[in-house]
């Protein structure tokens, strides 16, 4: 009886010994964070957006200015402590709504000082806007003018830093940090972890880059991504289209294959934040006609990168 017990005794030892390597070794399901950018609903008034934000699978919005949407400037009328109490009043599955990022095209790199303190006072800690500089540059004079526009952002990025949010360069068509090599330089030269990349594949599909050319650029980039826009080019949105030719921006509907983009994501870990995303032509209406029709649309794109993500 004795010898069976200590048999019994060193068994359940070995075994509970086997449970913290196990523990270790299992990870956690890696699952987008997804974010609802205010401007997908033109310039219906916040009251109408905010209860949507969840039912798109969201827990924090993305709040736009002028020409996009004006949700930004309809905060500034009802008064930031209104604006606090309608976060108040909705629920998400992590606790109380979250302005999650603001978004100023408008402002730029160099004049985000002053939103950096609503930034803060709402917890917000993204802010995206595009970058600044010639758009044609290749090989050296590239590397020379994004290490330019690193410098010039030291500042900007002290006062980031003490705000607690990080100021995210999106790949626009219109500015310095457009391409691959211009993001690989930026990601290479940032002087601080306060300064990110906010990718966009439309603007990269513009450029040529497939699918695979997008996997590559986010593994290269790595953690200095903090914003991934579920966004591609379709048949673009810079003139008036049908419906359903303009809807092709969305995941899903036109050409580019999200598999292997998520599939790198998921391979960088990626903690950013991700915007299933469109333009509509013109700026400033919603991508349908009604809040819920465009969160409808929002969700059959989400459904459809969730079964892109299940196969990687």
């Amino acid at each position: 009886m004795n010898a069976f017990t200590r048999r019994q005794f060193l068994s359940t030892t070995a075994a509970a010994a086997a449970l913290p390597s196990i523990a270790t070794a299992a990870k956690p399901k890696f699952r987008l964070n997804y974010i609802l950018s205010s401007s997908m609903y033109g310039r219906l008034p916040l009251k109408e957006i905010l209860p949507e934000v969840t039912k798109t699978g969201a827990d924090t919005i993305d709040i736009w200015p002028a020409v996009h949407g004006n949700q930004r400037e309809q905060i500034e009328a009802m008064g930031h402590d209104a604006f606090a109490a309608m976060l108040r009043a909705h629920k998400t599955a992590k606790g109380t709504l979250r302005m999650g990022c603001i978004t100023r095209y408008d402002l730029g790199p160099f004049g985000l000082q002053k939103e950096m303190a609503f930034a803060k006072k709402f917890g917000t800690r993204l802010m995206v806007c595009g970058g600044r500089g010639r758009r044609d540059l290749q090989g050296a004079q590239l590397k020379a003018e994004v290490k330019k526009f690193a410098e010039l952002m030291k500042p900007h990025l002290a006062a980031a830093e003490a705000a607690g949010v990080t100021i995210a360069i999106e790949n626009h068509s219109s500015n310095l940090i457009n391409t691959p090599d211009s993001l690989k330089w930026l990601a290479e030269l940032a002087p601080s972890p306060h300064l990110g990349i906010a990718l966009a594949p439309y603007h990269l599909e513009s450029l040529g880059v497939d699918a695979a050319g997008h996997a590559a650029l986010i593994k290269a980039l790595g953690n200095r991504i903090a914003m991934f826009y579920a966004w591609q080019h379709g048949m673009g949105c810079s003139k008036k289209l049908p419906k359903e030719q303009e809807l092709l921006q969305m995941p899903g509907r036109g050409k580019l294959d999200f598999t292997p983009i998520l599939s790198a994501l998921k391979a960088i870990r990626f903690t950013g934040v991700t915007s299933i995303f469109m333009h509509p032509v013109p700026r400033g209406i919603p991508i349908l006609d009604t809040a819920a029709q465009c969160t409808t649309e929002i969700n059959r794109a989400r459904s459809y990168l969730e079964k892109c993500l299940a196969k990687v």
